[in-house]
């Protein structure tokens, strides 16, 4: 099994763990670690004789730079360190979610191309879902009070958790199309599984409407708090610096914590995956790589 999985294992297990560690491979200055020094890390993982100081700093830059299920070098592009300055863009948000999904399905070019559609695919809709409060209010005229504040406070909120959830599951389709690995406790692969692949987008949907649904609600809410001070009512330009402001803070608060919600290594009962696991000799619970 991958280092990447190793270490998540042993020390990804709770909530608060989860958060500590994220807090540390979020750190931006670990995406500019070199080719040489993501290779070195990795060959420092496999020898035995690290201090545990240093085998800390190795595992954070591996962690932070390799793809746990092919090995590969992830684009510093699409590393967790880079989602808050640039996850405002569409294309952005589908591209990390099939960079850090579960990379075990089948490939072949049938498969590519099918993926490579849904993600134009799910850009342009997200796209075109996430202007829908601006459409309504100019398409219809809509001016009334009423219509303005849900379609501009309150609409928002459902749409951004939703769409977010909604890019997730059509981008890694093909995890519960085709399955991912699943392994026992002591890190053995021992087949594919296509409800694991099911589960593992299902917890990484909720993270990431999680993450975006929050984001949304609680600048909005306390706006909606601010409105009522006097001082905002006789300085209604200060809104908008604000609104930019507490969205920009929330987001990258919530990213460690929606990443924490569920294991990176998470598990699954043996009762809930295909037939041919049952007879499996195992302790009722097996693991699988959640992807991100």
């Amino acid at each position: 099994m991958d280092p990447n999985l190793q270490y998540w294992q042993s020390n990804g297990q709770s909530f608060l763990s989860r958060l500590r560690l994220w807090f540390k491979i979020l750190d931006p200055s670990s995406v500019l670690s070199s080719q040489a020094e993501i290779e070195q890390a990795r060959t420092l993982l496999q020898n035995e004789g690290l201090t545990q100081r240093k085998e800390k700093v190795v595992c954070l830059i591996y962690l932070s730079s390799v793809h746990p299920d092919t090995g590969g070098v992830i684009s510093p592009l699409f590393r967790s360190q880079v989602f808050l300055p640039i996850s405002a863009s569409n294309p952005h948000c589908s591209g990390f979610n099939h960079a850090n999904r579960n990379a075990t399905a089948t490939k072949d070019n049938k498969t590519s191309m099918k993926q490579s559609i849904l993600i134009v695919g799910t850009v342009a809709y997200s796209t075109f879902a996430g202007a829908l409060p601006q459409i309504i209010l100019k398409r219809f005229r809509l001016i009334g009070a009423v219509a303005e504040t849900f379609s501009r406070s309150l609409l928002p909120v459902p749409l951004s958790a939703c769409l977010a959830g909604f890019s997730v599951m059509v981008v890694r389709s093909e995890e519960a199309d085709n399955g991912i690995r699943v392994f026992d406790s002591n890190g053995n692969a021992i087949g594919v599984s296509k409800a694991a692949g099911s589960k593992a987008i299902k917890e990484t949907a909720l993270s990431r409407a999680a993450l975006f649904g929050t984001t949304a609600a609680v600048p909005t809410l306390l706006l909606a708090l601010l409105k009522r001070a006097k001082f905002v009512q006789r300085n209604p330009m200060i809104i908008a610096p604000v609104r930019h402001i507490s969205t920009a803070i929330i987001f990258g608060l919530m990213i460690p914590v929606s990443f924490s919600l569920f294991p990176q290594f998470g598990k699954i009962k043996k009762e809930s995956l295909e037939e041919e696991f049952q007879s499996l000799d195992s302790n009722g619970e097996l693991f699988y790589h959640r992807g991100l």
